[in-house]
């Protein structure tokens, strides 16, 4: 009875073995019950591949070395035209003009060359930059009743202004002051006014390197191309206007013209 009990027991453990998969009791091959499973050997995992690491981005444009420009070649000086009408339309076109660079309004010479009385000032006063013309407004009228006191008329005369736009508040630096230096006489040359008349502190300093109360009331003689011009020196019309009382001195410049006629 045992051994048939025995035999049904040990039927029962080899299929209970068989339904879970396990159909020998010894494995053909030798197994490593304390070896560790390589899923969990931290040493004996395959090592990654390395990855490129990310580029660092740019730097802010404001932190980006910069190039230093090369510093522009140094220019040399204007070069002004030699005749007369190419430098008329020079003063009133060309981008390199000496005293052009302080307004877009500029006021031009009016007249022709070789006339009786040049009037020459340094820069166009704020009323004639409005009105594109020079001595314009109420000290244009008293210039014109003084050129009546000495038996000429504007249409007479050659007008120009040594700087055709305003310089700010009417004053320039010694490095502009040094073109119109230029300017000034080869404006003369090309003008050949018989007489000049300066017309404002600024291009008398300019002209004759004086001050206007050491210039006024006296004959001026300027070189120019070997010879001499006559020139005779007054404050401004607008000065004359703000100041009546400096009209006397003007007036003692003036007749300096009349002698010897």
């Amino acid at each position: 009875m045992g051994g048939r009990n025995s035999t049904l027991l040990a039927t029962s453990y080899h299929d209970w073995w068989s339904l879970a998969g396990v159909d020998s009791l010894v494995g053909e091959a030798p197994a490593g019950w304390l070896d560790v499973p390589v899923a969990n050997d931290v040493a004996a995992r395959p090592k990654p591949s390395p990855v490129a690491e990310p580029e660092a981005p740019p730097l802010p444009a404001a932190l980006q070395r910069r190039e230093v420009p090369a510093e522009a070649a140094p220019k040399g000086p204007v070069i002004f035209p030699d005749d007369w009408n190419t430098f008329q339309t020079w003063l009133a076109e060309g981008p390199d003009v000496p005293g052009s660079q302080w307004d877009a309004r500029r006021v031009l010479p009016a007249g022709q060359a070789e006339a009786p009385l040049m009037l020459l000032t340094a820069w166009p006063e704020i009323d004639d930059q409005r009105d594109a013309t020079l001595f314009s407004g109420p000290a244009g009228q008293l210039l014109d009743a003084m050129l009546r006191a000495i038996g000429m008329a504007r249409a007479d005369c050659y007008l120009a202004s040594l700087a055709v736009t305003r310089p700010p508040g009417g004053r320039c630096d010694e490095k502009d002051k040094g073109e119109l230096d230029r300017l000034l006489w080869h404006h003369l040359g090309l003008a050949k006014p018989q007489r000049l008349l300066l017309v404002g502190s600024d291009v008398v300093q300019m002209a004759a390197g004086l001050s206007l109360p050491d210039a006024r009331g006296r004959l001026l003689d300027l070189n120019q191309d070997g010879g001499k011009m006559e020139a005779v020196a007054v404050a401004h019309p607008a000065m004359l206007l703000a100041r009546p009382a400096q009209k006397a001195a003007a007036w003692d410049s003036l007749k300096l013209f009349n002698r010897g006629r």
